[in-house]
C-alpha cells in the first residue's frame, strides 16, 4: 500500500505545485482512508487496494490542483495538514 501512496503523492504534486511532498502524502492517506471507511460504512465488500487507488487517482486528477484550498473551506483536516507548518515556526 505504501507504494500506492507514494505514487499517488507524486501524481498530486504534478497537479498541485502549492504543496510540499509531505502534505501531498498526507492528502493521499486521508483520501485513501476516507474512501475505504465510507465504502465499508455503506456495506460494500472490500474491493482491494487497486479499487481504492483508482478512486483516489480520479479525485486527484479532478481536484488535485485545488486541494490546498480545501482547508480554508473545511476545518475537519486543518490540524493534520497544517501540522508541519506549526512545527517549523520558532518557539
Amino acid at each position: 500500500m505504501h507504494e500506492y501512496h507514494e505514487h499517488l503523492a507524486r501524481l498530486l504534486l504534478e497537479k498541485n505545485r502549492d504543496i510540499p511532498y509531505e502534505k501531498a502524502l498526507t492528502w493521499v492517506e486521508l483520501l485513501w482512508g476516507d474512501f475505504e471507511a465510507t465504502y465499508a460504512k455503506a456495506g460494500h465488500n472490500y474491493m482491494g487496494s487497486e479499487m481504492t487507488e483508482k478512486v483516489v487517482r480520479q479525485w486527484i486528477e479532478h481536484y488535485g490542483s485545488q486541494l490546498h484550498e480545501f482547508v480554508a473551506r473545511n476545518p475537519k483536516y486543518k490540524h493534520l495538514l497544517e501540522q508541519d507548518a506549526d512545527q517549523s515556526k520558532p518557539h
